[in-house]
Protein backbone atom coordinates (compact mmCIF):
# COMPACT_ATOMS: atom_id res chain seq x y z
CA UNK A 1 0.00 0.00 0.00
CA UNK A 2 1.39 3.46 -1.02
CA UNK A 3 1.45 6.38 1.63
CA UNK A 4 -1.25 7.94 0.15
CA UNK A 5 -3.88 5.25 -0.30
CA UNK A 6 -7.44 4.18 1.03
CA UNK A 7 -9.25 1.15 0.69
CA UNK A 8 -12.07 3.23 1.28
CA UNK A 9 -11.95 6.30 -0.50
CA UNK A 10 -13.04 6.79 -3.86
CA UNK A 11 -10.12 9.89 -5.58
CA UNK A 12 -10.63 12.32 -8.43
CA UNK A 13 -7.30 13.95 -8.04
CA UNK A 14 -3.80 13.07 -7.46
CA UNK A 15 -3.29 16.99 -6.15
CA UNK A 16 -5.03 19.74 -4.70
CA UNK A 17 -3.06 23.44 -4.79
CA UNK A 18 -3.53 25.17 -1.61
CA UNK A 19 -2.09 28.96 -2.15
CA UNK A 20 -2.37 32.39 -1.91
CA UNK A 21 -3.28 33.95 -5.42
CA UNK A 22 -1.50 37.48 -4.78
CA UNK A 23 1.95 35.91 -3.99
CA UNK A 24 2.16 33.23 -6.61
CA UNK A 25 -0.61 32.55 -9.23
CA UNK A 26 1.24 34.23 -11.97
CA UNK A 27 4.58 33.16 -11.23
CA UNK A 28 5.41 29.50 -8.95
CA UNK A 29 1.88 28.38 -8.53
CA UNK A 30 1.16 28.55 -12.50
CA UNK A 31 4.59 26.86 -13.47
CA UNK A 32 3.95 23.97 -10.71
CA UNK A 33 0.77 23.55 -11.81
CA UNK A 34 1.36 22.82 -15.31
CA UNK A 35 4.21 21.06 -14.55
CA UNK A 36 2.17 18.49 -12.26
CA UNK A 37 -0.30 18.08 -15.28
CA UNK A 38 2.39 17.79 -17.81
CA UNK A 39 4.05 14.90 -15.46
CA UNK A 40 0.24 13.40 -15.80
CA UNK A 41 -0.69 14.13 -11.91
CA UNK A 42 -4.59 15.27 -12.21
CA UNK A 43 -4.61 18.41 -9.98
CA UNK A 44 -7.20 20.35 -8.99
CA UNK A 45 -6.43 24.54 -9.26
CA UNK A 46 -9.17 26.66 -7.87
CA UNK A 47 -8.77 29.71 -10.52
CA UNK A 48 -11.63 31.95 -8.22
CA UNK A 49 -9.35 34.63 -6.86
CA UNK A 50 -12.06 36.30 -5.47
CA UNK A 51 -12.64 35.22 -1.62
CA UNK A 52 -16.56 35.85 -1.19
CA UNK A 53 -18.37 34.70 2.50
CA UNK A 54 -16.49 33.52 5.45
CA UNK A 55 -16.90 29.90 4.83
CA UNK A 56 -14.93 27.52 2.76
CA UNK A 57 -16.38 26.68 -0.66
CA UNK A 58 -18.26 23.03 -0.63
CA UNK A 59 -16.34 22.58 -4.12
CA UNK A 60 -13.00 22.78 -2.46
CA UNK A 61 -14.21 20.44 0.65
CA UNK A 62 -14.85 18.73 -2.09
CA UNK A 63 -12.04 18.52 -3.48
CA UNK A 64 -10.05 18.16 -0.98
CA UNK A 65 -11.39 15.10 -0.06
CA UNK A 66 -11.59 13.77 -3.36
CA UNK A 67 -7.39 14.38 -3.52
CA UNK A 68 -4.43 11.79 -2.47
CA UNK A 69 -1.93 14.74 -1.78
CA UNK A 70 -2.39 18.18 -1.02
CA UNK A 71 0.97 20.55 -1.65
CA UNK A 72 0.60 23.91 0.54
CA UNK A 73 2.45 27.02 -0.96
CA UNK A 74 3.20 28.66 2.34
CA UNK A 75 3.95 32.33 1.00
CA UNK A 76 5.03 35.43 2.74
CA UNK A 77 0.21 36.96 2.75
CA UNK A 78 -1.03 33.11 2.83
CA UNK A 79 -1.97 33.33 6.57
CA UNK A 80 -4.02 36.96 5.65
CA UNK A 81 -6.54 34.79 3.76
CA UNK A 82 -9.01 33.25 6.07
CA UNK A 83 -9.88 30.43 3.30
CA UNK A 84 -6.01 29.71 3.09
CA UNK A 85 -6.40 28.84 6.71
CA UNK A 86 -9.64 27.38 6.42
CA UNK A 87 -8.10 25.42 3.77
CA UNK A 88 -5.12 24.72 5.64
CA UNK A 89 -7.22 23.28 8.66
CA UNK A 90 -8.79 21.25 6.19
CA UNK A 91 -6.28 19.61 5.00
CA UNK A 92 -4.62 18.54 8.10
CA UNK A 93 -7.84 16.75 8.92
CA UNK A 94 -7.79 14.74 5.81
CA UNK A 95 -4.67 14.15 6.63
CA UNK A 96 -6.00 12.40 10.33
CA UNK A 97 -8.58 10.75 8.65
CA UNK A 98 -8.15 9.71 4.98
CA UNK A 99 -4.06 9.32 5.29
CA UNK A 100 -4.01 12.39 2.41
CA UNK A 101 -0.10 13.58 1.59
CA UNK A 102 0.48 16.89 2.83
CA UNK A 103 4.03 18.46 1.34
CA UNK A 104 4.15 22.06 2.78
CA UNK A 105 6.86 24.90 0.46
CA UNK A 106 8.13 27.32 1.97
CA UNK A 107 7.65 29.94 -0.40
CA UNK A 108 10.07 32.69 0.80
CA UNK A 109 9.22 32.56 4.51
CA UNK A 110 11.15 31.16 7.41
CA UNK A 111 9.91 27.65 8.44
CA UNK A 112 10.12 28.95 12.21
CA UNK A 113 8.07 32.17 11.30
CA UNK A 114 5.26 29.72 10.30
CA UNK A 115 5.35 27.65 13.39
CA UNK A 116 5.42 30.42 15.64
CA UNK A 117 3.67 32.82 14.22
CA UNK A 118 5.99 35.36 13.57
CA UNK A 119 6.70 37.99 10.78
CA UNK A 120 3.96 38.21 7.93
CA UNK A 121 2.17 35.23 9.56
CA UNK A 122 2.43 37.06 13.22
CA UNK A 123 0.67 40.26 11.39
CA UNK A 124 -1.81 38.62 9.42
CA UNK A 125 -2.29 36.50 12.57
CA UNK A 126 -2.66 39.87 15.21
CA UNK A 127 -5.30 41.34 11.72
CA UNK A 128 -7.46 38.46 12.14
CA UNK A 129 -7.00 38.65 16.28
CA UNK A 130 -8.19 42.39 15.98
CA UNK A 131 -11.00 41.72 13.61
CA UNK A 132 -12.00 38.93 16.49
CA UNK A 133 -12.11 41.58 19.25
CA UNK A 134 -13.64 44.26 17.23
CA UNK A 135 -17.14 42.24 16.57
CA UNK A 136 -19.75 42.89 18.28
CA UNK A 137 -21.93 39.74 17.83
CA UNK A 138 -21.37 37.46 20.76
CA UNK A 139 -21.75 34.53 18.47
CA UNK A 140 -19.38 35.60 15.63
CA UNK A 141 -17.20 36.70 18.18
CA UNK A 142 -16.86 33.16 19.57
CA UNK A 143 -16.92 31.27 16.40
CA UNK A 144 -14.06 33.45 14.89
CA UNK A 145 -12.60 33.14 18.51
CA UNK A 146 -12.67 29.18 17.57
CA UNK A 147 -11.48 29.84 14.38
CA UNK A 148 -8.07 31.40 15.20
CA UNK A 149 -7.17 29.10 17.83
CA UNK A 150 -7.41 26.59 15.17
CA UNK A 151 -5.20 28.19 12.53
CA UNK A 152 -2.81 28.83 14.88
CA UNK A 153 -2.61 24.94 15.79
CA UNK A 154 -2.80 24.37 12.20
CA UNK A 155 0.57 26.87 11.24
CA UNK A 156 2.54 25.12 14.00
CA UNK A 157 1.59 21.64 12.90
CA UNK A 158 2.27 22.06 9.07
CA UNK A 159 5.70 23.74 10.13
CA UNK A 160 6.93 20.82 11.48
CA UNK A 161 6.42 18.71 8.47
CA UNK A 162 9.12 17.61 6.45
CA UNK A 163 8.55 20.47 3.88
CA UNK A 164 11.12 22.60 0.63
CA UNK A 165 12.26 25.25 1.02
CA UNK A 166 12.34 27.51 -1.71
CA UNK A 167 15.15 30.02 -0.67
CA UNK A 168 18.04 30.35 -2.59
CA UNK A 169 17.43 27.82 -5.11
CA UNK A 170 15.92 28.28 -8.67
CA UNK A 171 12.18 27.55 -8.84
CA UNK A 172 12.78 24.79 -11.79
CA UNK A 173 14.65 22.54 -9.79
CA UNK A 174 12.13 22.79 -7.14
CA UNK A 175 9.37 22.66 -9.09
CA UNK A 176 11.27 19.16 -10.51
CA UNK A 177 11.57 17.87 -7.05
CA UNK A 178 8.46 18.36 -5.80
CA UNK A 179 6.91 16.39 -8.53
CA UNK A 180 10.10 13.95 -8.11
CA UNK A 181 8.85 13.06 -4.30
CA UNK A 182 5.27 13.34 -4.96
CA UNK A 183 5.25 10.87 -8.14
CA UNK A 184 7.57 8.73 -5.41
CA UNK A 185 5.29 9.21 -2.85
CA UNK A 186 2.01 8.48 -4.59
CA UNK A 187 2.92 5.43 -6.74
CA UNK A 188 1.26 6.10 -9.88
CA UNK A 189 -1.54 7.11 -11.26
CA UNK A 190 -5.60 7.23 -9.97
CA UNK A 191 -6.33 3.52 -10.36
CA UNK A 192 -9.84 4.88 -11.84
CA UNK A 193 -7.75 6.52 -14.62
CA UNK A 194 -6.38 3.58 -15.52
CA UNK A 195 -7.99 1.15 -18.29
CA UNK A 196 -10.22 -1.90 -16.78
CA UNK A 197 -8.36 -5.02 -17.18
CA UNK A 198 -10.11 -8.67 -16.68
CA UNK A 199 -8.12 -11.65 -17.50
CA UNK A 200 -4.75 -9.72 -17.59
CA UNK A 201 -3.71 -10.58 -13.95
CA UNK A 202 -0.59 -13.00 -15.54
CA UNK A 203 0.41 -10.04 -18.15
CA UNK A 204 0.42 -7.16 -15.93
CA UNK A 205 2.50 -9.30 -13.65
CA UNK A 206 5.30 -10.46 -16.05
CA UNK A 207 5.64 -6.29 -17.11
CA UNK A 208 5.86 -5.25 -14.02
CA UNK A 209 8.68 -8.03 -13.00
CA UNK A 210 9.99 -7.07 -16.60
CA UNK A 211 10.07 -2.91 -15.59
CA UNK A 212 11.48 -2.92 -12.27
CA UNK A 213 14.23 -5.53 -13.20
CA UNK A 214 17.05 -2.87 -12.11
CA UNK A 215 19.73 -5.50 -12.88
CA UNK A 216 20.69 -4.90 -16.78
CA UNK A 217 22.71 -1.92 -17.77
CA UNK A 218 20.93 -1.91 -21.11
CA UNK A 219 17.83 -0.77 -21.92
CA UNK A 220 15.13 -3.01 -22.27
CA UNK A 221 12.41 -3.43 -24.98
CA UNK A 222 9.41 -5.48 -24.68
CA UNK A 223 7.06 -5.81 -27.73
CA UNK A 224 3.71 -7.16 -26.93
CA UNK A 225 2.33 -8.82 -30.21
CA UNK A 226 -1.40 -9.60 -30.74
CA UNK A 227 -4.49 -9.38 -33.28
CA UNK A 228 -6.31 -6.05 -33.38
CA UNK A 229 -8.42 -5.91 -30.29
CA UNK A 230 -6.79 -8.12 -28.02
CA UNK A 231 -5.86 -5.97 -25.66
CA UNK A 232 -2.16 -4.51 -26.25
CA UNK A 233 -3.39 -0.85 -26.01
CA UNK A 234 -5.43 -0.98 -22.65
CA UNK A 235 -2.42 -3.77 -21.45
CA UNK A 236 0.38 -1.20 -22.06
CA UNK A 237 -1.38 2.21 -20.69
CA UNK A 238 -2.55 0.44 -17.32
CA UNK A 239 1.56 -0.22 -17.12
CA UNK A 240 2.41 3.01 -17.79
CA UNK A 241 0.12 4.37 -15.27
CA UNK A 242 1.38 2.54 -12.62
CA UNK A 243 4.87 2.54 -13.06
CA UNK A 244 6.36 5.78 -15.41
CA UNK A 245 6.89 7.62 -11.90
CA UNK A 246 9.87 5.03 -11.31
CA UNK A 247 11.58 6.49 -14.41
CA UNK A 248 12.91 10.14 -15.05
CA UNK A 249 10.73 10.74 -17.92
CA UNK A 250 8.03 8.92 -19.68
CA UNK A 251 6.26 9.35 -22.80
CA UNK A 252 2.79 7.60 -23.65
CA UNK A 253 2.41 8.13 -27.83
CA UNK A 254 -0.69 6.00 -28.45
CA UNK A 255 -2.25 5.11 -31.93
CA UNK A 256 0.92 5.91 -34.49
CA UNK A 257 -0.05 4.04 -37.23
CA UNK A 258 -3.44 5.49 -37.76
CA UNK A 259 -2.13 9.16 -37.19
CA UNK A 260 0.57 8.54 -39.29
CA UNK A 261 -2.14 7.93 -42.20
CA UNK A 262 -4.28 10.39 -41.27
CA UNK A 263 -2.35 13.24 -41.05
CA UNK A 264 0.36 14.37 -43.86
CA UNK A 265 2.48 15.09 -40.42
CA UNK A 266 1.37 13.10 -38.41
CA UNK A 267 4.76 11.06 -37.93
CA UNK A 268 6.56 14.76 -37.14
CA UNK A 269 3.49 15.70 -34.79
CA UNK A 270 4.27 12.25 -32.69
CA UNK A 271 8.13 13.17 -32.62
CA UNK A 272 7.43 16.58 -31.40
CA UNK A 273 4.89 14.88 -28.35
CA UNK A 274 8.06 12.44 -27.22
CA UNK A 275 10.18 14.86 -27.76
CA UNK A 276 7.90 17.31 -25.22
CA UNK A 277 7.52 14.59 -22.74
CA UNK A 278 11.27 13.58 -22.43
CA UNK A 279 13.19 16.55 -22.61
CA UNK A 280 13.09 20.42 -22.53
CA UNK A 281 13.43 21.28 -26.06
CA UNK A 282 9.91 21.42 -26.97
CA UNK A 283 9.73 24.83 -27.97
CA UNK A 284 12.16 24.36 -30.41
CA UNK A 285 10.10 24.57 -34.40
CA UNK A 286 11.13 21.55 -36.18
CA UNK A 287 10.28 21.15 -39.64
CA UNK A 288 11.22 17.80 -40.76
CA UNK A 289 11.46 14.02 -39.38
CA UNK A 290 15.30 13.96 -39.71
CA UNK A 291 15.98 17.20 -37.88
CA UNK A 292 13.47 15.80 -34.97
CA UNK A 293 15.23 12.78 -34.70
CA UNK A 294 18.80 13.91 -33.57
CA UNK A 295 17.06 15.60 -30.87
CA UNK A 296 15.21 12.66 -30.02
CA UNK A 297 18.27 10.59 -30.01
CA UNK A 298 19.96 13.03 -27.48
CA UNK A 299 17.16 12.84 -25.49
CA UNK A 300 16.94 9.13 -25.19
CA UNK A 301 20.29 8.94 -24.20
CA UNK A 302 20.83 11.72 -21.44
CA UNK A 303 18.07 10.25 -18.46
CA UNK A 304 16.42 7.00 -17.89
CA UNK A 305 12.97 6.86 -19.49
CA UNK A 306 9.90 4.54 -19.79
CA UNK A 307 8.53 5.24 -23.15
CA UNK A 308 5.35 3.19 -24.59
CA UNK A 309 4.72 3.40 -28.69
CA UNK A 310 1.14 2.11 -29.31
CA UNK A 311 0.46 0.74 -32.94
CA UNK A 312 3.86 0.63 -34.84
CA UNK A 313 3.62 -0.96 -38.10
CA UNK A 314 7.06 -0.14 -40.07
CA UNK A 315 10.54 0.51 -39.62
CA UNK A 316 10.10 4.06 -40.79
CA UNK A 317 7.92 4.57 -37.38
CA UNK A 318 10.39 3.10 -35.40
CA UNK A 319 13.65 5.12 -36.53
CA UNK A 320 11.98 8.56 -36.38
CA UNK A 321 11.07 7.96 -32.82
CA UNK A 322 13.64 5.94 -31.30
CA UNK A 323 16.72 7.18 -33.70
CA UNK A 324 19.53 4.48 -33.57
CA UNK A 325 22.02 5.97 -31.19
CA UNK A 326 20.36 3.45 -28.16
CA UNK A 327 19.01 4.47 -25.24
CA UNK A 328 20.19 5.36 -21.39
CA UNK A 329 21.12 2.01 -19.17
CA UNK A 330 17.59 1.42 -17.16
CA UNK A 331 15.48 2.62 -19.75
CA UNK A 332 11.91 0.49 -20.72
CA UNK A 333 10.55 0.41 -23.84
CA UNK A 334 7.19 -1.13 -24.73
CA UNK A 335 6.26 -1.38 -28.28
CA UNK A 336 2.49 -3.30 -29.09
CA UNK A 337 2.19 -4.46 -32.96
CA UNK A 338 0.75 -7.08 -35.04
CA UNK A 339 4.14 -7.47 -36.41
CA UNK A 340 6.36 -9.99 -34.38
CA UNK A 341 9.42 -9.32 -36.36
CA UNK A 342 9.10 -5.67 -36.02
CA UNK A 343 11.53 -4.69 -33.85
CA UNK A 344 14.12 -7.74 -34.81
CA UNK A 345 14.62 -5.89 -38.45
CA UNK A 346 15.09 -2.15 -36.62
CA UNK A 347 17.62 -4.10 -33.96
CA UNK A 348 19.39 -5.28 -36.57
CA UNK A 349 20.47 -2.09 -38.63
CA UNK A 350 19.81 0.69 -36.37
CA UNK A 351 21.26 0.37 -32.82
CA UNK A 352 24.45 0.70 -32.04
CA UNK A 353 24.27 -0.84 -28.94
CA UNK A 354 21.79 -3.83 -28.99
CA UNK A 355 19.36 -3.81 -25.93
CA UNK A 356 17.42 -6.84 -24.62
CA UNK A 357 14.40 -7.99 -26.06
CA UNK A 358 11.35 -10.02 -25.39
CA UNK A 359 8.17 -10.89 -26.80
CA UNK A 360 4.93 -11.15 -25.10
CA UNK A 361 1.70 -12.77 -27.36
CA UNK A 362 -1.68 -11.63 -26.10
CA UNK A 363 -3.99 -14.38 -27.15
CA UNK A 364 -7.69 -14.37 -26.25
CA UNK A 365 -9.23 -13.98 -22.64
CA UNK A 366 -10.08 -17.65 -20.55
CA UNK A 367 -14.06 -18.13 -20.56
CA UNK A 368 -14.42 -16.47 -16.88
CA UNK A 369 -12.53 -13.45 -18.21
CA UNK A 370 -14.24 -13.36 -21.21
CA UNK A 371 -17.78 -13.69 -19.17
CA UNK A 372 -16.58 -10.76 -16.37
CA UNK A 373 -15.87 -8.92 -19.38
CA UNK A 374 -19.01 -9.53 -21.34
CA UNK A 375 -21.38 -9.42 -18.33
CA UNK A 376 -19.26 -5.79 -17.34
CA UNK A 377 -21.10 -4.28 -20.28
CA UNK A 378 -23.72 -6.26 -20.75
CA UNK A 379 -25.27 -6.44 -17.43
CA UNK A 380 -23.18 -4.06 -15.69
CA UNK A 381 -22.26 -6.71 -13.78
CA UNK A 382 -19.53 -9.60 -13.13
CA UNK A 383 -22.23 -12.06 -14.33
CA UNK A 384 -25.51 -13.12 -16.78
CA UNK A 385 -28.38 -11.98 -15.58
CA UNK A 386 -30.91 -14.42 -15.10
CA UNK A 387 -32.66 -15.70 -18.47
CA UNK A 388 -29.25 -14.66 -20.55
CA UNK A 389 -27.41 -17.41 -19.22
CA UNK A 390 -27.26 -19.57 -21.77
CA UNK A 391 -26.81 -17.02 -24.60
CA UNK A 392 -23.97 -15.04 -23.03
CA UNK A 393 -22.32 -18.70 -23.29
CA UNK A 394 -22.81 -18.57 -26.91
CA UNK A 395 -21.82 -15.45 -27.42
CA UNK A 396 -18.31 -16.33 -25.48
CA UNK A 397 -17.74 -18.90 -27.94
CA UNK A 398 -18.43 -16.82 -31.01
CA UNK A 399 -15.83 -14.01 -29.65
CA UNK A 400 -13.16 -16.61 -28.65
CA UNK A 401 -11.76 -14.29 -26.11
CA UNK A 402 -10.96 -10.95 -28.04
CA UNK A 403 -12.15 -8.06 -25.51
CA UNK A 404 -12.72 -6.00 -28.32
CA UNK A 405 -15.80 -8.19 -29.92
CA UNK A 406 -16.99 -9.06 -26.46
CA UNK A 407 -16.87 -4.83 -25.16
CA UNK A 408 -18.75 -4.13 -28.50
CA UNK A 409 -21.24 -7.29 -28.15
CA UNK A 410 -21.95 -6.16 -24.34
CA UNK A 411 -22.30 -2.40 -24.99
CA UNK A 412 -25.21 -3.24 -27.70
CA UNK A 413 -26.58 -5.76 -26.10
CA UNK A 414 -27.13 -3.76 -22.98
CA UNK A 415 -30.68 -3.24 -21.93
CA UNK A 416 -32.09 -5.49 -24.66
CA UNK A 417 -34.21 -7.80 -24.66
CA UNK A 418 -34.29 -11.66 -24.40
CA UNK A 419 -36.26 -11.68 -27.65
CA UNK A 420 -33.90 -8.99 -29.01
CA UNK A 421 -30.51 -11.13 -27.73
CA UNK A 422 -31.88 -14.54 -29.64
CA UNK A 423 -32.20 -12.31 -32.84
CA UNK A 424 -28.56 -11.23 -32.58
CA UNK A 425 -27.81 -14.70 -31.21
CA UNK A 426 -29.41 -16.55 -34.66
CA UNK A 427 -27.59 -13.78 -37.01
CA UNK A 428 -24.31 -14.83 -35.85
CA UNK A 429 -24.69 -18.48 -35.33
CA UNK A 430 -25.61 -18.73 -39.15
CA UNK A 431 -22.49 -16.76 -40.33
CA UNK A 432 -20.56 -18.33 -43.45
CA UNK A 433 -18.28 -21.30 -42.04
CA UNK A 434 -15.40 -20.76 -44.89
CA UNK A 435 -12.22 -20.04 -43.41
CA UNK A 436 -12.14 -16.76 -45.50
CA UNK A 437 -14.69 -15.11 -43.26
CA UNK A 438 -13.26 -16.28 -40.41
CA UNK A 439 -10.21 -14.56 -41.11
CA UNK A 440 -12.11 -11.28 -41.30
CA UNK A 441 -11.43 -8.82 -38.50
CA UNK A 442 -14.26 -9.03 -36.26
CA UNK A 443 -15.31 -5.45 -36.73
CA UNK A 444 -16.59 -6.32 -40.37
CA UNK A 445 -19.14 -9.19 -39.01
CA UNK A 446 -19.89 -7.14 -35.98
CA UNK A 447 -20.81 -4.00 -37.78
CA UNK A 448 -23.42 -6.48 -40.33
CA UNK A 449 -24.83 -8.22 -37.72
CA UNK A 450 -25.18 -6.02 -34.53
CA UNK A 451 -25.92 -2.69 -35.83
CA UNK A 452 -29.55 -1.74 -36.76
CA UNK A 453 -28.96 -0.53 -40.57
CA UNK A 454 -31.13 1.98 -43.15
CA UNK A 455 -32.25 1.72 -46.60
CA UNK A 456 -29.23 4.30 -47.51
CA UNK A 457 -26.55 1.78 -46.56
CA UNK A 458 -27.63 -0.86 -49.46
CA UNK A 459 -25.79 1.02 -52.02
CA UNK A 460 -23.08 2.67 -49.75
CA UNK A 461 -21.83 -0.40 -48.27
CA UNK A 462 -21.89 -2.49 -51.82
CA UNK A 463 -19.46 0.55 -52.58
CA UNK A 464 -17.54 0.67 -50.12
CA UNK A 465 -17.04 -3.01 -49.50
CA UNK A 466 -15.00 -3.61 -52.92
CA UNK A 467 -12.47 -1.51 -51.51
CA UNK A 468 -11.82 -3.64 -47.83
CA UNK A 469 -9.59 -6.15 -49.76
CA UNK A 470 -6.89 -3.23 -49.38
CA UNK A 471 -8.00 -3.45 -45.70
CA UNK A 472 -7.35 -7.41 -45.33
CA UNK A 473 -3.70 -7.19 -46.90
CA UNK A 474 -3.19 -4.65 -44.01
CA UNK A 475 -4.48 -7.44 -41.61
CA UNK A 476 -2.55 -10.30 -42.93
CA UNK A 477 0.39 -9.45 -41.06
CA UNK A 478 -1.74 -10.05 -37.27
CA UNK A 479 -2.00 -13.91 -38.12
CA UNK A 480 1.84 -14.36 -38.47
CA UNK A 481 1.42 -15.57 -34.99
CA UNK A 482 -0.94 -17.55 -36.13
CA UNK A 483 0.90 -19.50 -38.77
CA UNK A 484 -1.37 -19.30 -41.38
CA UNK A 485 -0.70 -16.36 -43.35
CA UNK A 486 -0.01 -18.38 -46.37
CA UNK A 487 -3.49 -19.95 -46.59
CA UNK A 488 -5.03 -16.10 -46.13
CA UNK A 489 -2.57 -15.22 -49.05
CA UNK A 490 -3.66 -17.92 -51.38
CA UNK A 491 -7.43 -16.78 -51.13
CA UNK A 492 -6.75 -13.25 -51.37
CA UNK A 493 -8.19 -12.76 -54.70
CA UNK A 494 -11.54 -14.06 -53.61
CA UNK A 495 -11.96 -11.78 -50.90
CA UNK A 496 -13.67 -9.07 -52.59
CA UNK A 497 -16.37 -11.55 -54.48
CA UNK A 498 -17.28 -13.37 -50.46
CA UNK A 499 -17.38 -10.34 -48.98
CA UNK A 500 -19.54 -9.08 -51.98
CA UNK A 501 -22.16 -11.83 -51.57
CA UNK A 502 -22.30 -11.85 -47.80
CA UNK A 503 -23.41 -8.14 -48.21
CA UNK A 504 -25.79 -9.00 -51.10
CA UNK A 505 -26.91 -11.44 -48.45
CA UNK A 506 -27.38 -9.42 -45.48
CA UNK A 507 -29.62 -6.40 -47.56
CA UNK A 508 -32.69 -7.61 -45.89
CA UNK A 509 -30.99 -6.93 -42.21
CA UNK A 510 -29.34 -3.56 -43.89
CA UNK A 511 -33.05 -2.42 -44.72
CA UNK A 512 -34.27 -2.49 -41.21
CA UNK A 513 -32.46 0.21 -38.92
CA UNK A 514 -32.44 3.21 -38.00
CA UNK A 515 -30.38 6.25 -39.16
CA UNK A 516 -28.76 6.76 -36.20
CA UNK A 517 -25.92 4.41 -37.10
CA UNK A 518 -25.78 6.07 -40.54
CA UNK A 519 -22.09 7.15 -39.67
CA UNK A 520 -21.19 4.72 -36.93
CA UNK A 521 -21.66 1.72 -39.72
CA UNK A 522 -20.21 3.48 -42.22
CA UNK A 523 -17.10 4.55 -40.21
CA UNK A 524 -16.41 0.26 -40.20
CA UNK A 525 -15.15 0.33 -43.96
CA UNK A 526 -13.41 3.26 -44.01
Amino acid sequence: MTEASSSSNTFLYDVFLSFRGEDTRHNFVDHLRDDLREAHLNTFFDDDEIETGDDLRPELERAIKESRASIIVLSPNYASSTWCLDELVFILDQRLTSNQLVIPIFYHVEPTHVRKQDGSFGVAMAAHKQRMEAEVNLEKRSELAKKINRWNKALTEVAQFKGMDARGRKETDLIEEVITNIQHRLGGHLQSNLPLLFGMEDSIESITSWLKDGSSHNADILTIVGVSGIGKTSLARHVHGLYYHLFAKSSFIESISEKCAAQVNGLLDLQKQILSDISKTSQIHFHNNLACISTIEIGLTRKKVFIVLDDIDSVDQMHALLGKKGLYPGSKIIITTKDASLLGRYAQINFSVKPKHRNLLLKGLNEKASLQLFSHHAFMSNGSSEGYEEMSKQLMVYCEGNPWALKILGENLCDKTVAEWEDIVIRLTEETDSHIMKSLPMRFLHSLCLLEKVEEFKVEILEKVGVYKEGILEEVKVFTVEDFTEEILDDVEEFKDEILNNAEEFKDDILDGAKKYTKKFIAWFE
